[in-house]
C-alpha cells in the first residue's frame, strides 16, 4: 500500500469510527452516501480539484471557498471532517478517503468491491452479471458490488479486481501466455534437435 493510500485509510477510518459511534451502521451508511455524493461532485469539477490540491493556493483563501461551497450543504459531521482535511493539508486526498470509506462500509454490510475492466467499460449483460455475482458469493462469501472501467489495452474478455486480487481473463493476457508457452516449448524442441544432431 502506498503512503498516500495509508494516509487516506487513516482518515477514512477516523470518520468511519466517528459515524458508527454517533449512530451505528445506519449513520455510517448515511455519511458514506453523503461522502460519495461529495467526491463525485468534486471529481466532476476539474478546476475545483486543482484548487483543492494546489500548494500555491493560500490556505485562508481555500478555507473561505470551502465554507462557501460546503457550509449548510453537507452534514455538520462531514463539514467538520472536510475542514480537518484542509487544516492538515490533505484535501487533495478527499477522493481516496471516500474510496477507503466505501470499502469499509461494504465490508461492514458483507459486500466486496469488484472492479470490472472491459475494452469499452460498459456494464455486462444482466444475466452475465448475475452469474458472476453468484460465483463470487460462493467463492468469497460476500455480495459483489460492481464498478466498470474501460481498458483500451485489452483486445476482449474481462479483468476483475476483487479487493487486492487481479483475475485476468482478457484475450490479450491469454495470447501473451500462449506466446510465452510457444517460445518456451519451441526452445525445448530446438535444444532437443541440437542434442540429437550432436549425438
Amino acid at each position: 500500500m502506498s503512503t498516500s493510500n495509508e494516509v487516506a485509510t487513516v482518515y477514512a477510518k477516523a470518520l468511519f469510527e466517528l459515524a458508527i459511534a454517533s449512530g451505528g451502521n445506519a449513520r455510517a451508511q448515511e455519511i458514506g452516501e453523503e461522502l460519495n455524493d461529495l467526491t463525485e461532485a468534486v471529481v466532476g469539477n476539474k478546476a475545483f480539484v486543482r484548487f483543492l490540491s494546489s500548494p500555491v493556493v493560500d490556505r485562508r483563501e481555500r478555507t473561505k471557498v470551502i465554507e462557501r461551497a460546503f457550509s449548510g450543504r453537507i452534514s455538520d459531521t462531514l463539514y467538520r471532517f472536510v475542514r480537518i482535511l484542509d487544516r492538515k493539508g490533505r484535501l487533495a486526498q478527499l477522493v481516496e478517503v471516500g474510496e477507503c470509506y466505501d470499502g469499509m462500509l461494504q465490508k461492514l454490510f458483507g459486500k466486496t468491491e469488484v472492479d470490472v475492466y472491459t475494452v469499452d467499460g460498459k456494464a455486462l449483460p444482466v444475466s452475465t452479471e448475475a452469474l458472476m455475482r453468484d460465483r463470487l458469493k460462493a467463492t468469497v462469501g460476500k455480495d459483489a458490488v460492481f464498478h466498470y472501467y474501460a481498458d483500451a489495452s485489452m483486445i476482449g474478455g474481462i479483468k476483475l479486481r476483487i479487493e487486492d486480487q487481479l483475475v485476468d481473463g482478457s484475450i490479450a493476457t491469454r495470447l501473451r501466455r500462449l506466446q510465452e508457452s510457444i517460445v518456451a516449448s519451441g526452445g525445448a524442441i530446438v535444444r532437443s534437435d541440437m542434442n540429437r544432431f550432436i549425438a
